[in-house]
C-alpha cells in the first residue's frame, strides 16, 4: 500500500503518534454530499444567517478571494464564532483557508484547529504541488498533537487553479491516497476546478460555452475519479442567468463532475437538482436492475433491454444513479444497496491507480 513519505524530526513524530491515534478515533465515513457548493465571505455574519434556509449541500466560509486582504483577521475571527454558534441545519460546513505556505494560511489553520468546534470540511485554494499538501497534513497534526483527539476527521478538498496544479494533480492526490493514512485529522474528499484563476494562467478568455477549459476539467474529473474522489465544477458567476446556468450543471454533470461551486442563494436550486438523477433515470436504472438481477439468476452473462445490449458498464452506470438517489432520498429507491447487483463491482480497497503498492 502506497504510503505518504514519514519525514524525519518533529514532523516525522508527530506524523507516527497520528497513525495509532487514526486508528482509534475513525469512524464509518459516509459520503458527503456536495452538489452545490455555496461559498459565503467568512467576514459577513449576515449572508451566513441568510444561508441557514438555503437546504444547500455545502456552505463554505471563505476566508480566501471572497475577503479583502485588510479583513483577513477579522474574517479568520468570525469563521471561528459561526463554527461554534451557527446552526446550519445539516449542511456540510466547510472553510476555505488562503493559500498553503503563507502565513495567512498558517494562522488560518491555528484559530481553525484551536477552535471549539472545527469545519467538516477544509477547502484548500490553489494547490500546484504535492509537497504544498504534506505541509498542510504536517501542520494541521503539530497543532493537533496537544489536543483531544478529533470526534471525525476533517475532510480536505483541493482547489485546483493552475496549468501547473493540472500537471501534477496525480501526484497532489497519490499523497493521500491510501484508506488508513498516517494522518488522524484530515483525510483528502475530493477536487474542485478553480476555472476563472486558471484561464487567467493561461492567458484565455472566458466564453460562456467554455471551450477554453475542456482539458483541465476533463482533467479534474479523470484524476478525482482515479483516486474515487468527488470533483466539484467551475463557478458561473453570471448568477441571474439561470438558464445558462441549467445547461452548464447539466454539461458538468454529464462530463462526470459530482457537483459545483456556487456564489448566489438564487442557483442553489438549479445546480442542485441538475446534479441530481431525473425521476425519468431513476426509473430506467430501476427496471434495468431487476431485468440484470433475472438475468443473473439464470446464468446469462450480456442481455438486451429495450433493444440496447447491456453488460458490465452499463450496469455500473446504473448503479451510480441509483446510488445518488439513495444519497438524496430520491424516487423511493431503498437505502440499502441491492447486493446482486452490486457484484458487478469488485470488491476491493481503495487503492493507487498507477499500480505503486
Amino acid at each position: 500500500m502506497l504510503r505518504r513519505l514519514v519525514p524525519t524530526g518533529a514532523a516525522g513524530a508527530t506524523r507516527a503518534v497520528g497513525a495509532a491515534r487514526w486508528l482509534q478515533t475513525a469512524q464509518a465515513d459516509p459520503v458527503t454530499l456536495r452538489r452545490a457548493l455555496l461559498y459565503l465571505p467568512g467576514n459577513d455574519v449576515r449572508k451566513a444567517e441568510k444561508a441557514v434556509g438555503l437546504n444547500v449541500d455545502c456552505v463554505c466560509l471563505d476566508c480566501e478571494d471572497a475577503v479583502a486582504f485588510n479583513r483577513k483577521e477579522e474574517a479568520r475571527k468570525t469563521v471561528c464564532e459561526l463554527l461554534n454558534t451557527m446552526n446550519f441545519r445539516g449542511a456540510d460546513v466547510a472553510v476555505r483557508i488562503n493559500p498553503l505556505m503563507t502565513e495567512l494560511a498558517e494562522a488560518d489553520l491555528e484559530a481553525i484547529f484551536r477552535n471549539e468546534r472545527q469545519p467538516n470540511t477544509l477547502v484548500v485554494p490553489k494547490v500546484e504541488s504535492a509537497a504544498e499538501l504534506t505541509w498542510l497534513f504536517d501542520l494541521v497534526e503539530e497543532i493537533c498533537n496537544d489536543l483531544p483527539d478529533p470526534e471525525n476527521m476533517v475532510k480536505v478538498l483541493v482547489q485546483i487553479e493552475s496549468p501547473r496544479g493540472v500537471l501534477n494533480l496525480n501526484d497532489i492526490l497519490r499523497m493521500d491516497v491510501s484508506e488508513v493514512t498516517e494522518s488522524y485529522v484530515l483525510k483528502t474528499d475530493g477536487v474542485i476546478f478553480g476555472s476563472d484563476d486558471y484561464a487567467a494562467s493561461i492567458g484565455a478568455t472566458r466564453t460562456k460555452g467554455a471551450n477554453e477549459l475542456i482539458y483541465a476539467r476533463q482533467a479534474v474529473v479523470t484524476h478525482a475519479k482515479a483516486y474515487d474522489l468527488q470533483a466539484i465544477d467551475m463557478v458561473n458567476i453570471n448568477y441571474n442567468d439561470l438558464v445558462h446556468l441549467k445547461e452548464e450543471s447539466r454539461a458538468g454533470a454529464d462530463m462526470g463532475f459530482t457537483g459545483k461551486q456556487i456564489i448566489h442563494p438564487n442557483q442553489v436550486e438549479i445546480v442542485q437538482q441538475e446534479f441530481s438523477p431525473s425521476a425519468e433515470r431513476i426509473k430506467y436504472a430501476l427496471e434495468l436492475e431487476a431485468a440484470f438481477n433475472k438475468h443473473q439468476e439464470s446464468g446469462q452473462g450480456a442481455f438486451t433491454f429495450r433493444d440496447q445490449m447491456i453488460d458490465r458498464p452499463t450496469m455500473i452506470q446504473c448503479q451510480n444513479v441509483l446510488a445518488l438517489a439513495r444519497r438524496t432520498g430520491l424516487g423511493g429507491v431503498a437505502q440499502e444497496a441491492n447486493p446482486k447487483a452490486d457484484q458487478t463491482k469488485a470488491d476491493k480497497p481503495k487503492a493507487d491507480p498507477t499500480g505503486t503498492e
